[in-house]
């Protein structure tokens, strides 16, 4: 009997494996930079610098382009956190612009990437929520109110898809309750506003 043909086999699959755990390290060391450049880009969309946050966004766009050469088969699945990040940069300022959230293909990332990205944005619309209505911008919030609710409820049947979108159904969780909130707080707000004038009506 001879190990002759295992041998050969056993050359070539750890060269393979060799090439791909490479791969792999390499991806989830770079990829942590798209996540920055993303989280730093949402930052400066609520700190009103979109100029910084294209740059940002565009950046992080140009590094996951040269990463997918290195993301085959099984490896794709470290490029989804980067992704989503990217997509919820991407849709936060679509919407802050008032123009439309650009779909999967625009932004190249894959379907898993998009739905969650997606998710993670309804978070941030509440932000921008909260903020307007410090600033006493009520029309603003109630229009960031209504894409949040919109995106909420396009987003809530896939719910039935969680074991395969990874956390979504408990991200969906999440957003109800963030959408509650926000139109508790925009209702609230909307009534102070419309007090204060009936009282200035009376006092003229």
């Amino acid at each position: 009997m001879s190990l002759k043909n295992v041998k050969s086999s056993l050359s070539t699959i750890s060269k393979s494996l060799a090439i791909s755990y490479d791969s792999r390290e390499y991806l989830i060391k770079n990829t942590r930079e798209v996540v920055i450049l993303s989280s730093q880009a949402i930052i400066s969309i609520h700190k009103g610098d979109r100029k910084v946050a294209k740059l940002k966004i565009k950046k992080a766009q140009n590094l996951l382009r040269s990463f997918r050469k290195k993301a085959n088969g099984e490896l794709n699945r470290y490029l989804i956190t980067p992704e989503q990040e990217l997509v919820e940069a991407f849709a936060l300022l679509a919407i802050v612009e008032k123009k439309n959230v650009p779909n999967h293909k625009t932004i190249s990332v894959s379907n898993e990437s998009y739905v969650l990205g997606l998710l993670d944005c309804v978070g941030e619309l509440k932000r921008l929520i909260f903020d307007n209505i410090r600033v006493g911008n009520s029309k603003e919030a109630t229009r960031i109110f209504e894409i949040m609710e919109n995106l909420y409820l396009h987003l809530y049947p896939f719910a039935s898809y969680d074991k395969i979108l990874k956390e979504a159904r408990r991200k969906l969780d999440i957003n109800r309750v963030l959408v509650e909130n926000a139109r508790a707080a925009l209702t609230e707000e909307i009534r102070r506003a419309d007090l204060i004038n009936a009282i200035k009506k009376i006092t003229k």
